[in-house]
């Protein structure tokens, strides 16, 4: 086994805003060990700790409650000396304060706009030595660029080296989603910096029948019988392309792939992409939206997690292969 095999296995992690464990599994995948996890809504914990509880038991082994847990609740009430020493700081900070879906309040959004200064207060105390953060595409025109420039500063403060890049999911993970988002990275050490490249764009030959369930869907997600198929019935007439019902028309998907899922598909259904199959018009079910996020074929959601919330899970994730990719680089970057 060469030295680099060995040191891949000694790499710790913590995973921010954790979701339901994008990160997580890209970068257990890669050998890397879990020591800290935060999230703080109370239904993407209960997928969290039911994917992960057996893969890092160690989150998960006192009161899932406490503050000063290793699976935490709320990263604003922890004080960042209590947190393990690792490697590398991951975080999909929260998003929506940055998003058109969000209408971009930035840090005028009181509640989510300030998170990223507990990622600062956690990088000045622990200093990891890469920081590997995700987020909306218009994080780096927001308040054009202010925003993001302000951020970059804030890190580099920290003794780091920035690298940023907006990728698509569909162009660098073989997924068919339209997704672009920003992955910003930051290295202690210069010449790890300089090593480290943004993995490189990979052929789409991955199409939405490969992602679609393959067994008979639940008459739940079908329109036939809803008052809106009256008003799309003569608008989704392709089997396998995407549509999408924009409140007063329907929007069919001429690119052949899925456009970005979000976090509002829990909130109504008319944000949940729409197909049509041999039964009938529906919306697609919330373990193709998982797919769709290049999540393993073993994820699953546990029964006391409603369908709203599993697109919202679905919606707020990150792609996986894409950070995983990502991570792979780090790694060779930093061993």
């Amino acid at each position: 086994m060469t030295k680099k095999e060995t040191n891949i296995n000694d790499i710790k992690f913590i995973d921010l805003f954790a979701g339901i464990g994008g990160f997580h599994f890209a970068l257990h995948r890669q050998g890397a060990k879990c020591v800290f996890a935060s999230e703080i809504d109370q239904q993407a914990r209960l997928t969290y700790k039911y994917n992960f509880q057996k893969i890092s038991p160690n989150l998960f082994e006192s009161n899932l409650f406490e503050d000063k847990d290793l699976f935490n609740k709320d990263i604003t009430k922890i004080d960042p000396k209590d947190i393990p020493e690792h490697d590398i700081l991951c975080g999909g900070f929260p998003c929506q304060p940055f998003s058109i879906a969000g209408y971009r309040k930035g840090f005028d959004d009181k509640d989510r706009g300030d998170l990223i200064f507990n990622i600062i207060e956690i990088i000045k105390t622990k200093q990891p030595k890469v920081i590997f953060l995700e987020n909306v595409k218009n994080l780096y025109s927001h308040d054009k660029g202010e925003t993001y420039n302000y951020i970059k500063e804030l890190i580099k403060k920290q003794g780091y080296f920035v690298k940023e890049k907006v990728l698509n999911t569909m162009e660098y993970a073989n997924l068919p989603q339209n997704r672009e988002r920003l992955y910003i990275l930051g290295f202690k050490n210069k010449d790890e910096h300089s090593n480290f490249e943004f993995p490189k764009p990979q052929k789409l030959t991955q199409k939405l029948t490969d992602i679609l369930e393959k067994t008979e869907v639940d008459n739940y997600y079908y329109y036939n019988d809803k008052p809106l198929f009256e008003k799309i019935k003569n608008d989704i007439i392709k089997e396998n392309t995407v549509y999408q019902w924009r409140r007063v028309y329907t929007r069919e998907n001429k690119s052949e792939v899925c456009p970005t899922l979000t976090a509002n598909m829990g909130t109504g259904g008319h944000n949940v992409p729409i197909i049509k199959d041999k039964k009938g018009i529906r919306k697609l079910v919330p373990m193709e939206c998982i797919r769709l996020q290049g999540f393993p074929p073993n994820f699953t959601f546990p029964k006391t997690v409603n369908r709203s919330n599993q697109y919202k899970q679905a919606g707020n994730s990150i792609s996986l292969p894409v950070v995983e990719a990502i991570a792979k680089n780090i790694l060779q970057a930093i061993l």
